[in-house]
């Protein structure tokens, strides 16, 4: 036997106090008792003058030194050393998105999910442990594997919500990961039950207690906005927004535009119950700036009332075209409007100068460092090897890309191509059954697309497709339009931004104006900001420059603050939300009672004898 606290033997002192005690001779106040069986004996030494006595057989002093003997082993905790059964294994997974910012709970979903998180915490036995993640954008391991309440009711009260979508399905892949050769293990999922239909959870073999929280739908939120020039006036800008209705009851709201703070215009959206709505806003802009447009609605989530996106003055693109003739595809290019194209026979300085660059069968000296659409290449370093097909035959393409909108390959027939293996940098667009005839993709920052065979050795340029191809990828190519996307963000992608100097530190502002410094080498080539958990506009600065970009949820799933009772999680395809939690159930009472009933009887029993 061992002992946990062995310095609780110190209380074994007190029993020699105790035999003193009925070794005194003391005069004693007479009080009424119910019973005096085993004072009798006691009593009768207490008529005796002197101080001290013979200590004698007494059943009363046994009964106290051997009660006081077990409180000091209690005290001492005495334990055996032995196999006992592996502790279980709880993992706490607490969604942390946008949608959990919902009102319809107090105060918020997510703070009502975390109060049954720490009763979770409270009803774990001794030897259990706990894991506590936080899910959001991003997936958070607040607290490793611990047995330690205060510890982990720490982790559970550092958890804070962002304005980001949910990714569950990392959260669920990292608790399989850490609960790995382990087992009695149980995963607690809090959460409104918002996942998005993409999120792969069938895969799961853990067994998932899912804790559903949230009570109501209301909420209308924008969904979508972008900013494009006017077709037909490229003095203004056209601004296209959708937005959501998750409620069962149709709604108006109102959304209202600004631009740098101006307001432009507004207009009342009659919302039908579940469904969206766009509306369209025509605008002049004659400097850069930020378009905001927010919602003016009653509802339970405030996060995805008003997104903001910048929009800058457009350039013309600059084109190089690389090739020892080809008027189809110069044509192409040159229709298209606000584009300036260059012909050359050969690719000097990596295509410096220019904002595309297309190599059709020019084999190119040095390396282009700009975006590239390549036609008929193979000896470059974007694939291992190559070899020549003949009539290969098209027998798919993917036409969800922005490449391949309204874009088809029916009656297309190719005479000869380049067979290569698909490289890890980019995507088959454009498949034959012996190799990728059409590949694109971002090679480091570069965006390259590639396409197999000569242009000319095909039939594609007498179709309205191969116009229309040009044309998307032109505007795919557009280093403005890539631009545009990284000063737009959706809330918990990281920013970055290319560094073309040294620069040491940076700054940056975040939305409600609190600044962060960034310390940055002398080695740093890029700018890397991943802190986008808040919707709202950032400003960077460093060194001479100064650059913003926004950012906004703009996320349907979200937006849809609908409670789902089920979950699509494990095997079978999904889980049900409960409502029971472990704890621990004392009996202190049910003992209290019952000592209380001793004594009434006690008490019934004295006086039966004595009437």
């Amino acid at each position: 036997m061992n002992f946990l606290a062995p310095f609780a033997f110190l209380f074994a002192a007190t029993l020699p106090v105790v035999i003193v005690f009925y070794m005194l001779k003391r005069r004693r106040t007479v009080r009424l008792v119910s019973s005096t069986i085993l004072w009798q004996k006691f009593l009768a030494e207490t008529q005796a003058n002197a101080p001290f006595q013979k200590l004698r057989n007494n059943w009363l002093l046994l009964l106290q030194l051997l009660l006081l003997a077990l409180a000091v082993f209690a005290l001492a905790r005495p334990y055996f050393a032995a196999t006992t059964q592996e502790p279980g294994l709880v993992v706490v997974i607490l969604d942390g998105s946008a949608s959990m910012q919902a009102r319809d709970e107090s105060p918020t979903r997510f703070e009502a999910a975390r109060k049954e998180a720490l009763k979770l915490v409270d009803g774990l036995k001794d030897t259990d442990q706990m894991i506590v993640v936080l899910s959001a954008g991003n997936t958070v391991v607040r607290q490793s594997p611990t047995a330690e309440k205060t510890t982990l009711r720490r982790a559970l009260e550092e958890c804070q919500p962002g304005d980001t979508p949910t990714r569950v399905e990392e959260a669920f892949k990292l608790a399989q990961t850490l609960s790995k050769n382990r087992s009695n293990v149980e995963v607690h999922f809090f959460s409104d039950g918002a996942i998005p239909a993409a999120e792969n959870l069938t895969a799961i073999k853990l067994p998932v207690v899912y804790h559903q929280f949230g009570k109501r739908a209301n909420n209308a939120g924008i969904t979508a906005m972008d900013v494009r020039p006017h077709p037909e006036d490229p003095s203004q800008r056209v601004v296209f927004a959708s937005v959501f209705n998750a409620s069962t009851n149709a709604q108006t709201v109102s959304a209202e535009l600004r631009f740098n703070g101006q307001f432009i215009d507004s207009k009342v959206l009659n919302l039908p119950a579940r469904e969206a709505a766009s509306t369209v806003f025509a605008a002049e802009q004659k400097q850069s700036g930020t378009y905001t447009l927010k919602l003016k609605a009653d509802d339970d989530l405030a996060v995805d009332n008003e997104v903001s996106i910048i929009s800058k003055m457009p350039r013309p693109v600059k084109v190089l075209l690389v090739s020892v003739g080809n008027r189809f595809m110069e044509s192409a290019i040159r229709v298209l409007p606000n584009v300036e194209v260059s012909t050359a026979s050969q690719l000097t300085a990596g295509g410096k100068g220019y904002d595309i660059v297309v190599l059709d069968r020019v084999t190119p000296v040095t390396q282009p460092e700009v975006n590239t659409l390549a036609w008929n290449i193979g000896n470059t370093n974007w694939f291992e090897s190559w070899r020549t097909v003949e009539n290969p035959v098209v027998v798919d393409w993917n036409a969800n890309h922005p490449l391949m909108r309204f874009v088809t390959f029916d009656n297309v027939r190719v005479y000869q191509t380049l067979g290569v293996k698909a490289p890890k940098w980019g995507l088959v667009l454009v498949e034959a059954q012996q190799t990728p005839l059409l590949i694109a993709g971002e090679k480091g920052r570069q965006r390259l697309v590639w396409v197999g065979f000569d242009s000319l050795e095909s039939e594609w340029p007498l179709r309205n497709s191969f116009i229309i191809f040009m044309a998307n990828s032109m505007d795919w190519l557009n280093p403005q339009q890539t631009d545009a996307s990284q000063f737009t963000l959706q809330a918990g992608t990281a920013f970055r931004q290319p560094l073309f100097a040294t620069v040491d530190s940076a700054t940056v502002t975040l939305p409600k104006g609190d600044k962060k410094e960034v310390k940055l080498g002398e080695q740093a080539k890029e700018f890397i900001w991943g802190e986008t958990y808040r919707v709202g506009s950032y400003k960077v600065n460093h060194g001479t420059n100064e650059m913003a970009f926004t950012v906004n949820l703009m996320d349907p799933a979200e937006s849809d603050i609908t409670p789902r009772s089920q979950v699509p999680v494990g095997a079978a395809g999904s889980v049900t939300a409960t409502n029971s939690i472990r704890a621990n159930l004392e009996y202190w009472r049910w003992f209290v009672m019952a000592a209380l009933g001793v004594l009434l009887f006690e008490w019934w029993y004295y006086h039966r004898r004595t009437v």
